[in-house]
C-alpha cells in the first residue's frame, strides 16, 4: 500500500531526533513500514525483534550489544524491554552520533511514561494509523469505510473473510496483547466494555451513565476508557473551552477509532448490515472525521469539538494559531444548512465552516459555508 506520507514523516524525524518511536496497536503496519524506510537508507542496519528469544538474548547486556553499531538500529516490539530505554538516553547522547533508533511498538502506559521521562528532548513519537483514503484511493472509500483501515482487513479476499480476521484480532488484543502490556484486566469485562462504548460512539462521554450502564464505578470505567485510549484503539475528542457567555459541554465525545473494529463490535459484518444499522450516522461521521484530520494534517491538541447545553454544536473545530475551521458531518447527499451551525459560525468566528457530506458534489450553501462531498475530499479540501 502507498504509504508515502508517513514515509515521508519519519524520514524527516530521523534527521532531526537520535530516536525515533513508530506507535500504534498491533497488525497496523509498523514492521512493514519500517522495512521500507531501511530499504530507502543508505549504512548499516541492525534489525531487533524482540518476540525473538535469540534476539532478547542478544539484548542481555543492552549496552553491550548497542554501543558499537551503526547506521540504523530498529528495536521492534519495544514494549516487551521499556528498561532499554535509559540505555538509549546514553547512546543518543553520544556526538557524534554514530547511530540512529527506530523503536517500535504497541502504545502502553508503562513504555509512554518510560520514554518520555529517559528520552525527553531527544524522541519523537509517530502513530501510524489504520490506512486512510490517501493510502488505498478515494475509489476504495466504501470498502475502507466497511473493513476499516488494518491492512488484513481491508485486503482480505472477501467481507466474510475480513470481518472473521477482526473478530480474531479483538479477541487476541485482549486474551494476549493487553496481558503482556503489563495491565490487569479480566478479557471477558474488557470486552463487554468495549463493545458497550461502541454503542456509545460518537457521543459526549458520561461517566455516571456508563457506570450504571456497566455496572460499575465511575473511576472503574474511566480507567477501562484510558486504557483503550492508550492503545490507540479509542479516541476522545476533547470539547472546545472558551469564554462565550454560554454554558459549554465539558466532557469529551468518544468514538472506536478504526471503522472496521466498530463494525465488528457491534455485529456488522457485510455493507446491508452497516446500512440498516442504528449507528449508522455515527459510523459515516467518525470515518470522515478521520479523514478530514488527516487530509488537513492535524496534529495533537489541534482538535475539539463544540457543544453547549442550549444545543448549539459542530462535530469538528481545527484551531492551528489564529485559525480556526469548522466541520459537520452529514450522510446525506443533499445537507441543509442549520440554525446550529449559523451558531457556531458566529460563536467560534470560523474562518468557514465544510459540511461533509456523502453526495457528489462540492458547492457552497452559504458565505464562509460550503458542502464538501467525502469523494471529492483529496481535491477539495487543501491541507493547512
Amino acid at each position: 500500500m502507498n504509504r508515502l506520507r508517513h514515509l515521508s514523516a519519519l524520514k524527516t524525524a530521523l534527521g532531526r531526533a537520535p530516536v525515533v518511536a513508530i506507535l500504534g496497536p498491533r497488525q497496523v503496519g509498523k514492521t512493514t513500514l519500517a522495512r521500507e524506510l531501511a530499504r530507502g537508507r543508505k549504512g548499516p542496519l541492525k534489525h531487533f525483534d524482540l518476540e525473538d528469544p535469540e534476539n532478547l538474548r542478544q539484548l542481555t547486556d543492552a549496552t553491550l550489544a548497542l554501543r558499537d553499531l551503526r547506521g540504523l538500529v530498529i528495536l521492534d516490539e519495544i514494549q516487551r524491554r521499556p528498561e532499554l530505554f535509559p540505555y538509549l538516553r546514553v547512546l543518543a547522547d553520544r556526538r557524534p552520533a554514530p547511530a540512529r533508533f527506530l523503536v517500535l511498538g504497541s502504545a502502553s502506559p508503562e513504555m509512554l511514561r518510560q520514554s518520555s521521562e529517559s528520552l525527553a528532548g531527544r524522541i519523537h513519537h509517530h502513530e501510524l494509523t489504520p490506512l486512510r483514503l490517501d493510502e488505498t484511493g478515494i475509489t476504495r472509500a466504501d470498502r475502507l469505510w466497511l473493513r476499516g483501515g488494518f491492512p488484513l482487513a481491508f485486503l482480505a479476499r472477501s467481507d466474510a473473510a475480513s470481518a472473521a480476521w477482526r473478530r480474531e484480532f479483538i479477541l487476541t488484543y485482549l486474551e494476549r496483547d493487553v496481558p503482556q502490556l503489563g495491565t490487569r484486566v479480566p478479557a471477558e469485562t474488557l470486552h463487554r466494555f468495549w463493545i458497550m462504548l461502541a454503542h456509545y460512539h460518537g457521543q459526549v462521554w458520561n461517566a455516571s451513565e456508563f457506570a450504571r450502564s456497566f455496572g460499575m464505578g465511575d473511576m472503574t470505567v474511566r480507567r477501562y476508557l484510558d486504557l483503550l485510549t492508550s492503545l490507540f484503539l479509542v479516541r476522545q475528542l476533547p470539547p472546545w473551552h472558551e469564554n462565550l457567555g454560554k454554558r459549554l459541554v465539558k466532557s469529551p465525545k468518544v468514538y472506536i477509532k478504526d471503522s472496521g473494529l466498530l463494525h465488528s463490535l457491534l455485529g456488522i459484518e457485510d455493507r446491508d448490515a452497516l446500512l440498516r444499522h442504528p449507528k449508522l450516522g455515527a459510523s459515516w461521521e467518525g470515518f470522515a472525521l478521520g479523514e478530514v484530520e488527516t487530509r488537513l494534517g492535524v496534529r495533537r491538541g489541534e482538535s475539539y469539538f463544540y457543544g453547549t447545553y442550549g444545543g448549539a454544536e459542530l462535530d469538528l473545530l481545527v484551531v492551528r494559531g489564529q485559525r480556526r475551521l469548522g466541520f459537520e458531518f452529514k450522510r446525506s447527499v443533499e445537507p441543509e444548512l442549520t440554525k446550529s451551525m449559523r451558531i457556531a459560525l458566529a460563536d467560534l468566528k470560523l474562518e468557514r465552516l465544510d459540511v461533509i457530506h456523502a453526495g457528489e458534489q462540492t458547492y457552497p450553501m452559504a458565505e464562509r459555508v460550503r458542502a464538501v462531498a467525502l469523494s471529492r475530499l483529496l481535491q477539495d479540501l487543501k491541507p493547512l
